[in-house]
């Protein structure tokens, strides 16, 4: 019994590692500086991750990089003229769902969750 058990937690990690998050999601993401609802396109190569972010802070390629269930993707943003990096961090919960942090260039910071349309 404990060897099957053993076996299927093996399977179920597996099947987290190996998750491609390749595709569009759309996030939710609250922060001090108030909530918003972005759009990420994710490509995803091995460990890289390459993309585009759509929301509030306007269009912006994005890159970065997934590692197991470890996500972390930043872009630049000039909001009312100013740059600053925003950061996201994450897992990769499912094969539709991610939770993390944002840090919006220092400016505030927050949590968010992506699922895959």
């Amino acid at each position: 019994m404990l060897r099957r058990v053993s076996l299927v937690l093996l399977c179920v990690a597996a099947s987290v590692l190996a998750a491609d998050v390749t595709g569009t999601w759309n996030g939710a993401v609250e922060t001090d500086a108030g909530s918003g609802t972005p759009k990420f396109t994710f490509k995803q190569s091995g460990e890289t991750l390459t993309g585009t972010y759509s929301g509030q802070l306007g269009e912006a390629a994005l890159a970065g990089t997934v590692k197991g269930d470890d996500i972390e993707f930043s872009f630049k943003a000039t909001p009312q003229g100013e740059s600053l990096t925003v950061k996201y961090k994450g897992k990769i919960t499912s094969a539709t769902q991610i939770k993390g942090t944002v840090d919006l260039g220092g400016l505030g910071s927050g949590t968010f969750t992506a699922t895959k349309q």
